[in-house]
């Protein structure tokens, strides 16, 4: 058997089939979403040289239990498969409890988060908050000058990490003629990239006729200027910045991976890729109150404001209040507002890492959605989550 035919067996069609123009569409995103850095350039997270990872816990009885829905019963194993799940790990007060892997991807094996790369990118940005590097009460320009002309040079560092940016922009996902493809340009993400920067495109985009602070939107560019904010701030390139600060610390078994545009700019705001223990293990380290194997990744404080404050109002008048009627939105981390208040990181086409306070669980959930948002799928996946967490 050539390694052509193997592969074509796994994933059901050839590697040459794989494009930048298609990547993200199914079934290709089945293998690309696990080698990311095969389509598009990036610099590397490095963690703790001879780290090994121990043997996946078998999910065992779980996978045949049957879980409530939104009024429907389905099967773990149903939902996962339903769901386009590639990996799921469980861990309860700190241990491994179980992992499962569809048979596309390897324990080992990193896979895109998506914009769950926001809350680890703010966790570079809380611990820089912690040791007088950075203030988020400052103007943005105060770290990126030549923002002045842009949305930017009113809003502070607060509103962008907050996403309550009066930014002119839509997440246009599957429009091939919107500033959004254009955005994804500039990242290298999509064809025909290079020609502008990530940094010269998000500061060339200008404000709503609305002052900042007042509406949550969900808007990716902010992100990205967050990444450079905290390279500015720290005078650390990104990828290093995140292995000093928490990769290495958190005692990551798996180096990570960013994607980098022309300039070296990380897309801070969805380019990160992992392995699924690990990040289960950032969670874990939110759920400790910033700490992980003894020692301080980010402040207390920093954790107890990421989970508890936030501007209800400004949840309100956004977007996304149907996924979380009583949510908040703080340091680029979800809150629920469900009754477990929970909190999570939500990246497209399927990433969730999601923290249980009180049952003291954490979730991590990487997917390959066919489709970039479905708000249907998004509240089976909480329903889903609320289960897991009340079985283990």
């Amino acid at each position: 058997m050539t390694s052509s035919t193997a592969f074509e067996r796994t994933f059901g069609f050839a590697r040459k089939d794989v494009a930048l123009g298609n990547w993200r569409e199914q079934p290709f995103n089945g293998w690309a979403f696990q080698n990311v850095s095969e389509m598009v350039p990036s610099a590397r997270i490095a963690a703790r040289e001879g780290n090994l990872e121990a043997a996946p816990v078998d999910l065992g009885g779980l996978l045949s239990e049957t879980v409530e829905l939104n009024g429907k019963s389905e099967t773990v194993s149903a939902f996962l498969e339903r769901s386009s799940t590639d990996a799921l790990v469980v861990m309860k007060k700190g241990h491994f409890v179980g992992d499962w892997f569809a048979p596309r991807m390897k324990p080992e094996a990193r896979h895109i988060i998506f914009s769950i790369s926001k809350s680890l990118t703010a966790i570079l940005a809380g611990g820089l908050e912690g040791e007088g590097k950075l203030d988020p009460n400052a103007p943005v320009t105060d770290y990126v000058p030549e923002a002045a002309g842009s949305v930017y040079a009113s809003a502070t560092v607060r509103h962008v990490l907050d996403m309550t940016v009066s930014l002119d922009f839509e997440e246009a996902y599957l429009d091939p003629e919107s500033l959004f493809a254009r955005y994804r340009r500039a990242t290298m993400w999509n064809p025909g990239g290079g020609a502008e920067s990530l940094r010269e495109f998000i500061v060339s985009l200008q404000q709503l006729d609305e002052p900042h602070g007042q509406t949550f939107r969900y808007r990716s560019p902010n992100s990205d200027l967050l990444g450079i904010i905290v390279e500015r701030a720290s005078g650390v390139r990104y990828a290093e910045l995140m292995s000093q600060k928490l990769w290495r610390p958190l005692g990551a078994k798996r180096d990570g991976f960013v994607t980098v545009d022309r300039e070296g700019t990380a897309r801070a705001a969805g380019g990160i890729s992992v392995a699924a223990r690990d990040l289960a293990r950032v969670g874990e380290m939110m759920r400790q109150g910033g700490t992980s194997e003894g020692g301080r990744i980010v402040p207390q404080a920093w954790v107890e404001d990421t989970i508890h404050g936030g501007d209800a109002q400004a949840w309100q008048r956004g977007d996304m209040v149907n996924l979380f009627a009583n949510g908040r939105y703080r340091n680029k981390w979800y809150q629920s507002g469900n009754s477990t208040n929970a909190y999570c990181g939500i990246g497209i086409h399927g990433q969730w890492l999601y923290v249980d306070q009180k049952a003291e669980v954490v979730i991590a959930k990487m997917s390959s959605q066919a489709l970039p948002v479905d708000d249907p799928l998004d509240l089976d996946c909480v329903a889903f989550f609320e289960a897991i967490c009340a079985r283990v």
